[in-house]
């Protein structure tokens, strides 16, 4: 590097303003974390969890801490990579033999796109539903409200600007939450109850709802990969200051042909002080805003089967009346005035999980696609400031993979909806997906995590605790989702279920 470069990177880094790290500075920062959380709420923790509840009582409690523990890792490794490195995790598995991560990663996502989201939109779908059928009594279907949904969603994404839609869903999810606490605190359940969490049950029949359970709290992996995009658009942190390091010579220009994945990484020691310090807070901001979003979900989806269990049981909860079914939780215990809180909040969580699902498949597709050919990678970006014409007219820039992609997932959800009208069926199925592809993201999250970051770098390794219990975390988890494979797939039922 020479002094020119020195001191120009000195000059940069020296004006970036800190981030305050107090709770109130926090806050404000939170992003893709509480996204990440919201993907989740709308269907395991209003359909799955309600559903285990009415059917099972408290005998699958013990899957929520098994979920939320487990996988924490596999989430957090994806934040710890990207605040790292300024690069996604895709990048990443781009220097896989022959890209093969990749290849894995935009099948099983274009799958999702189509069948995933079908459970997510029929989550949405089953809120208006019930709100305008069921109550008011417009002839409409549930595929007319999935296609209004779907629509919509991808309209403001491409078109519109979703500032006051983001702004009402955290108001009217604020209410859900508040209002699903207040249920819980008004008529607490018997402390007898929490034994569950201990008791591992399995009874006949709960095999999908198991399945469901492990692969969709607090959400799918396969959105660590989603969260790791978000990280990096934000440009914040290390993705602020890697262009300059690479200016200044101090990393490697990353070139998803030629590099290799040393070319990743980032020495610490190279950078001015003052933008350790900005990394390292904005890092902190990223852990405490995935953290939070990951107990609330916890305390969320306990609540809501613990609910279920006590207002609902036995209940076979399907149909497609099957809110009004949960919203009985909150009128039966605290009185009909509660009906419009919860479907508000209901709608507002299963909305926007379907509206951050449209733009996460479609973006890591188009992520895929600009590591794997060079046309596309020739013409990558997504966000508006970046596009040029030649972005807007060439089909694979990756703009257009994003939105052809995204005009995939919508047909085909709307499709599966209207042929397979079952809401809980469809969103059991959806969730259950995503703990079948689970493992191989784990085990890559954790495997480029741990090989990318220098080990003597203090801010970003993890530590030996932390190492050692992810990789605990995978043996335990891939165990799980065998079990449940074998039992699901091969009928091989292991423990009566």
């Amino acid at each position: 590097m020479t002094d020119e470069q020195s001191a120009r990177l000195e000059q940069v880094v020296g004006k970036l303003s800190l981030p305050s790290t107090s709770w109130r500075g926090m806050l404000r920062h939170f992003g893709p974390g509480l996204i990440l959380m919201m993907t989740g709420v709308g269907t395991s923790h209003l359909v799955t969890a309600p559903t285990a509840g009415g059917r099972f009582e408290f005998a699958l409690l013990w899957c929520i801490p098994i979920a939320y523990i487990f996988k924490y890792y596999g989430f957090e490794m994806a934040f710890r990579f990207t605040n790292a490195t300024g690069k996604s995790l895709i990048e990443a598995y781009g220097t896989a033999w022959k890209k093969w991560p990749l290849w894995y990663v935009m099948i099983t996502t274009i799958i999702q796109s189509a069948i995933g989201q079908a459970g997510r939109l029929a989550a949405a779908a089953a809120v208006a539903y019930y709100l305008f059928t069921t109550t008011v009594g417009l002839p409409l279907s549930q595929t007319h409200y999935g296609l209004v949904v779907a629509v919509s969603a991808v309209a403001i994404i491409l078109y519109g600007n979703y500032a006051a839609v983001e702004t009402a869903t955290k108001i009217l999810a604020g209410m859900l939450v508040a209002c699903t606490f207040l249920v819980f605190f008004f008529r607490p359940v018997g402390l007898d109850a929490f034994s569950h969490f201990f008791i591992f049950e399995t009874p006949a029949g709960s095999w999908l709802v198991i399945a469901a359970f492990l692969g969709l709290l607090p959400t799918g992996i396969d959105v660590s990969l989603q969260a790791s995009e978000w990280g990096k658009a934000k440009k914040v942190g290390m993705g602020r200051i890697r262009p300059e390091l690479e200016r200044a010579g101090l990393v490697p220009v990353f070139d998803p042909f030629s590099s290799s994945k040393v070319d990743l990484a980032v020495d610490t020691s190279k950078i001015p002080a003052h933008g350790i310090e900005y990394c390292r807070r904005w890092f902190q901001i990223g852990l405490w805003d995935f953290r939070l979003g990951h107990v609330v979900s916890f305390m969320l989806a306990t609540i809501f089967l613990l609910l279920a269990a006590t207002w609902m049981y036995p209940s076979e909860v399907a149909g497609t009346n099957v809110m009004g079914e949960i919203a009985r939780i909150f009128t039966d215990s605290i009185g009909p005035q509660m009906m419009i809180v919860f479907i508000l909040g209901a709608f507002a969580a299963t909305y926007s999980t379907a509206f951050n699902y449209f733009d996460g498949w479609p973006r890591i597709v188009g992520a895929c696609c600009r590591n794997i050919f060079r046309s596309t990678a020739a013409l990558q970006g997504v966000a508006r400031e970046d596009l040029t014409d030649a972005h807007r007219r060439h089909w694979y820039s990756e703009y257009n993979i994003y939105r052809l992609t995204m005009l995939f997932s919508l047909v085909t959800s709307v499709a599966i909806i209207a042929g397979v009208p079952r809401p809980v069926y469809l969103v059991l199925v959806a969730s259950a997906l995503a703990l079948f592809v689970a493992p191989v993201i784990y085990f890559l999250n954790l495997y480029y995590c741990l090989t990318i970051i220098p080990k003597s770098d203090k801010h970003f390794y993890p530590s030996t605790f932390e190492v050692m219990f992810s990789w605990l975390s995978l043996a335990v988890f891939s165990g799980l989702t065998g079990i449940v494979i074998l039992a699901r797939v091969f009928g091989v039922e292991l423990f009566g279920a």
